[in-house]
């Protein structure tokens, strides 16, 4: 099932469930009996149990004026997570691109959830903060409390894939001596969506294409079959540093393509448009904007 985030009529996000070309609205007061008590947000049904509303949620016929075009929307950011966990130098093409040796194990960094935007969106590209660049990624949102979870039960922590756009501060990474906490922490950096894919309706996250492009100019175009270490030990290393709540989101990094290797790079310039499409995920763009001042 595919959920996403819109914007109600009151303003407010509320959760809804994409179907095809329409999208059944759960804040209708059509569906105040299907949801009882539960508020119609999106991670109050992640943190209820995803799988759980998919069962409920299955075969149930909206009224008519419960479903609103697809086009009449505004889509949102699926969730405000807690924290979004990236993995650094998790595809073997980028490593190569690079010529970079693979890590022994994972590489991980924090960023804020208060960075996250949603589709359509713009991404903020300060003016004092250098080159910065885009990260197309499949983003996996925990759906159950994780901490010190073994391998080989941590796909039981996974309630939904979706599309992340990890924008990057390549030169406050590098003037940090390879710290990632300033770089990956621009306001309005975090493009998430444009909807919650359960595991039911992708089956294999190994097998799915990842394309990115600017202005219609391709300059990501890999797999996930290239990850270096797979979700199951993302979230069992994440786990063992920090707990994970439902909610939030481990990034679990990108392909080759990134800005720094085009010639001439590719960084993000304001009035462009970022455009990311996942096998099976559908498609994320944001326009770009230049942002205010981040290090004054």
């Amino acid at each position: 099932m595919r959920f996403v985030s819109l914007r109600g009529s009151q303003g407010q996000a509320v959760a809804g469930v994409l179907l095809g070309e329409q999208v059944a609205d759960l804040s209708h007061p059509s569906c105040r009996e299907l949801l009882g008590k539960t508020p119609p947000s999106l991670l109050a049904l992640v943190e209820q149990g995803l799988q759980g509303w998919v069962e409920r949620l299955s075969g149930v016929r909206f009224e008519a004026a419960a479903l609103r075009p697809r086009a009449q929307v505004q889509l949102l950011a699926p969730l405000r997570p807690g924290k979004v966990v990236g993995a650094a130098f998790n595809f073997t093409d980028a490593l190569a691109e690079r010529s970079m040796a693979a890590p022994e194990e994972p590489v991980i960094f924090v960023r804020s959830g208060c960075t996250v935007i949603g589709p359509d969106e713009p991404i903020l590209v300060p003016p004092d903060v250098g080159n910065v660049g885009y990260e197309a990624e499949l983003a996996v949102v925990i759906g159950r409390r994780a901490l010190r979870v073994r391998r080989e039960l941590a796909m039981r922590h996974v309630a939904a894939y979706t599309i992340h756009n990890d924008v990057s501060g390549s030169d406050l990474v590098k003037a940090d001596g390879g710290n990632f906490v300033r770089g990956k922490n621009l306001p309005a950096s975090a493009p998430l969506g444009p909807c919650l894919v359960t595991p039911d309706e992708l089956p294999d996250p190994y097998r799915v294409g990842i394309r990115l492009d600017i202005d219609g100019r391709r300059l990501q175009d890999g797999s996930t079959s290239t990850m270096l270490f797979d979700i199951a030990e993302l979230i069992a290393h994440a786990s063992h540093r920090m707990p994970l709540e439902p909610g939030d989101v481990i990034a679990t990094g990108t392909p080759a393509g990134v800005a720094a290797m085009h010639n001439p790079a590719a960084w993000l310039r304001p009035g462009t448009t970022v455009s990311i499409e996942l096998e099976g995920l559908g498609r994320l763009s944001n326009p770009v904007r230049a942002g205010v001042p981040f290090l004054d």
